[in-house]
């Protein structure tokens, strides 16, 4: 039996559940994927939005503005890249003003600090690879940027340190109540647990329909991408909005924390919450898009494209209430979400606390992540000591990012360590740069059957049944 029960392992789920084990409660999160960050969070733009875009009086407005005061903190603890780069919202006419204008003072009824409407000089001033025809720009300095699926992976690693439980490549099939209890009938048996918080994602709709809570629908969202070589990193230094429309910010330009460049995404509503393929159409569309805002985007420097897939409610905004006694929805946290989820989990908790929970903070909570540094980011001294005492550090096995196989099996062995080809890739970034993994992906699998103990035919590039190898040619 546990106290509190959390429902997926994206960056709502695991902010929560970070957040439950400051407290003395038994805690376990339930994610049918193997690995944390796998559905939207893993294919997430990375902005931490300053908040000027939401409406006014939202749930959306209210945790943007306060996550993003959050952030730095939060990474900082957590040692997760994050960058505070500002952010351009572009205007082309006079419209395009006259909406920017509208954001400018939305931004300021929701509190968002250091915001300034600039004219074209001073936009290319800042960034001279915008195209010439811009007319002027909404200037965010608190936007910033992270590694969505690096932070997720930290929370749930921390939260895990401290004590909280996961259960992954576990399938939630039926929630109902006995007494005052929660049965979840999963894939690998039966949970029971005195509070639950559904926070699954593109499939919240579906737990909450379980609970009895007031129904709402979640609309699945394609969105596309293209990641750009570290070479052309430096074409924006901030991250580069269009004027929003009703479906979106529409198509954006921004650095990455680790030196990329990527544009996207596109918005296509889709009748599947699993298709995250890419098509051409849509590739062509972010290329389009992209390139309307900044000059020299050249299809030649992309090395991957992708597509995430929102988890967008028909209701407008972000679902936050009590569907029955004792749980608590935190569903549709589309986009400002990845910005909100810090805030929204203590908001989360409370709503726990006012149903009955009782919270009594730890003393020895652990606030912080330790040994999480790459060979590549350590200073000579840290290099040296490391060497001394683990000379796999002196391996290289990622060339274009300079991941040493002292780091993959770090990786393996963390709390919640990678299981798959794609897990190592989210943790070091081992095949993230210019061949993705063409020359290192068979070191990459033969240290994971090693370390894991396993055939290399077990070997999975991300979740079940994504198998690399199916036996010896000879």
């Amino acid at each position: 039996m546990y106290d509190v029960a959390v429902i997926g392992a994206g960056i709502v789920g695991t902010s929560i559940a970070r957040e439950l084990s400051r407290y003395d409660l038994s805690v376990v999160v339930i994610e049918k994927s193997s690995d944390i960050a796998n559905g939207s969070t893993k294919a997430n733009s990375g902005i931490v939005h300053a908040g000027y875009d939401a409406k006014e009086g939202t749930l959306k407005a209210k945790f943007n503005v306060l996550g993003s005061e959050m952030y730095e903190g939060i990474c900082k603890e957590l040692d997760v890249p994050y960058k505070r780069n500002g952010s351009l919202v572009l205007a082309f006419n006079d419209d395009d003003l006259r909406h920017i204008e509208i954001l400018y003072k939305r931004g300021l009824t929701n509190g968002v600090r250091e915001l300034e409407i600039i004219d074209k000089n001073k936009v290319l001033s800042l960034e001279p690879n915008i195209q010439d025809d811009v007319v002027g720009a909404l200037y965010a300095k608190t936007g910033a940027i992270v590694s969505p699926f690096e932070l997720a992976i930290a929370l749930a690693e921390n939260a895990n340190q401290n004590g909280v439980e996961f259960m992954l490549s576990t399938e939630v099939i039926k929630v109902y109540k006995e007494k005052d209890v929660f049965i979840i009938e999963t894939s690998k048996g039966v949970v029971q647990s005195r509070y639950l918080v559904n926070a699954a994602g593109l499939f919240a709709d579906d737990i909450n329909d379980m609970l009895g809570g007031e129904r709402f629908r979640i609309i699945p969202r394609r969105g596309e991408y293209c990641l750009f070589d570290k070479a052309v990193g430096g074409i924006v230094t901030r991250t580069i909005f269009q004027t929003p429309t009703n479906k979106g910010k529409g198509i954006l330009v921004s650095p990455t924390v680790h030196g990329n460049l990527f544009v996207g995404p596109n918005a296509v509503e889709m009748d599947r919450k699993d298709d995250v393929s890419t098509t051409r159409k849509g590739l062509d569309e972010v290329l389009r898009g992209g390139s309307r805002s900044v000059k020299g985007l050249n299809p030649r420097d992309i090395i991957t494209s992708f597509t995430g897939i929102r988890a967008t409610p028909d209701t407008g905004d972000f679902v936050i209430n009590i569907p029955t006694k004792n749980a608590v929805n935190a569903a549709g946290i589309e986009s400002p979400g990845l910005t909100a989820s810090v805030a929204i989990a203590p908001y989360v908790v409370s709503l726990l606390e006012e149903q009955g929970l009782r919270l009594i903070k730890k003393e020895n909570f652990i606030a912080t992540r330790q040994n999480t540094k790459l060979f590549i980011n350590m200073s000579e001294d840290e290099k040296k000591e490391v060497l001394n005492k683990n000379p796999m550090y002196g391996r290289i096995i990622c060339r274009c990012e300079h991941i040493t196989e002292g780091d993959i099996v770090s990786a393996i062995r963390r709390p919640l360590g990678a299981r798959s080809v794609d897990g190592v890739k989210r943790r070091v970034r081992a095949g993230m740069g210019r061949c993705q993994g063409g020359f290192c992906m068979p070191r990459v699998v033969e240290i994971l059957a090693r370390e894991l103990n396993i055939p290399l035919t077990e070997v999975k590039k991300s979740d079940e049944g994504s198998f690399i190898l199916t036996g010896k040619t000879k």
